[in-house]
């Protein structure tokens, strides 16, 4: 319970399914995370407040879990040496799998619990002829948060419930305010919770100060798509593929950043065609049935969290890579992303997009 209202109706659903269920709330790090006089826009000590107003009106138990270190070691320290590494990541991919996934697992086990329940917008269903569960859009296409739970396994799968898959978010909001719940009306987080300012160069900065200085903000050459150079950047973190302003280069047709070369410690632009793409590989995959072996098949992939899917070909390979061949090319993502390929309605797999 994240003390927002999506997973706070997710509890009084499962209560009235008749589910005898505890709160639990991670606690994620310490104000000290975060630059003077910021926030969080979510896992503050105002949101494990909200979670426990909640669960004292249901009823029920409340605990909060000290996911500090975990948060660090698994989403903190490995978004920061991302960035340095010329790469653009998610964190909330990491948080999801890690803690919202493993963490409260491991945590289910231990206590002998039956599910973790989340206030995710997916479906679950279990295929009779497969004998495989599968992770399914939501209902609510404007909210489904499929592409950043591919990361499941069978078993996470067969323990899990996410009782708002077929609901509205107007729907879960009523329902809140029906029950006279105090974060009925609470707005949705929209930043990395702990970076709020949204200045990911300050953050990393003065996260990692010994590893930024040797790498990833040191000035360097922009080189255009002929190998020309156009100019200097301030450091290769202050960067993503796909950027267009803030360049700071003067063109008659407006350049974009295409990629990074951390050896060279050069920003490549070019012309927004130097984006396309028609083929990404990816690194870490990940097929939901446990299925992985070489081989190829048809999907409909995600290249981004908010792209419609586009139609490809996934050959998945050796060492749990995969090469997607996109029908049509494709403003391909930056290095640090996540590709999503879909069944349908079905979460088939994903991987990280590879340099």
């Amino acid at each position: 319970m994240s003390g927002g209202v999506d997973s706070s109706v997710a509890t009084l659903l499962l209560l009235g399914q008749g589910f005898q269920v505890t709160g639990v709330t991670m606690k994620l790090f310490d104000n000290q995370l975060l630059p003077e006089g910021q926030e969080s826009t979510c896992c503050s000590l105002d949101d494990v407040e909200d979670a426990k107003a909640v669960c004292r009106r249901l009823g029920i138990p409340h605990f909060t879990l000290n996911f500090k270190e975990k948060f660090g070691a698994c989403v903190v320290d490995p978004f920061c040496e991302s960035y340095l590494n010329g790469e653009t990541p998610n964190p909330c991919i990491n948080c999801n799998r890690y803690l919202k996934l493993a963490g409260l697992q491991q945590r289910r086990r231990e206590l002998g619990a039956a599910y973790v329940a989340t206030g995710h917008y997916v479906q679950r269903a279990f295929d009779e002829q497969t004998g495989t569960w599968q992770l399914l859009r939501a209902a609510d296409a404007a909210k489904d948060q499929s592409y950043v739970l591919y990361h499941l396994t069978q078993d996470d799968l067969a323990h899990m419930l996410f009782p708002l898959g077929g609901l509205e978010k107007r729907q879960v909001r009523q329902l809140a305010a029906e029950n006279d719940f105090v974060n009925a009306e609470k707005a949705e987080s929209q930043d990395i919770c702990f970076i709020p300012d949204g200045d990911y160069s300050r953050f990393i900065q003065r996260h990692m100060p010994d590893a930024a200085r040797q790498r990833g903000f040191a000035p360097g050459p922009i080189v255009d798509e002929t190998g020309a150079a156009r100019g200097q950047h301030n450091g290769l973190a202050r960067y993503t593929v796909g950027q267009r302003k803030g360049i700071g280069i003067a063109n008659p047709v407006p350049l974009y950043v295409t990629g990074k070369d951390v050896a060279r410690n050069q920003l490549l632009v070019a012309p927004r065609d130097g984006l396309l793409a028609q083929e990404v590989r990816l690194r870490d995959v990940n097929v939901i049935s446990g299925d992985y072996c070489p081989r190829a098949f048809g999907a409909t992939v995600k290249l981004s969290y908010r792209q419609q899917p586009v139609a490809a070909v996934v050959q998945l390979l050796d060492n749990r890579e995969a090469l997607v061949c996109l029908e049509n090319p494709q403003v391909r993502p930056a290095p640090g992303q996540a590709v999503v390929a879909y069944n349908r309605d079905a979460v088939i797999g994903g991987g990280t997009v590879s340099a």
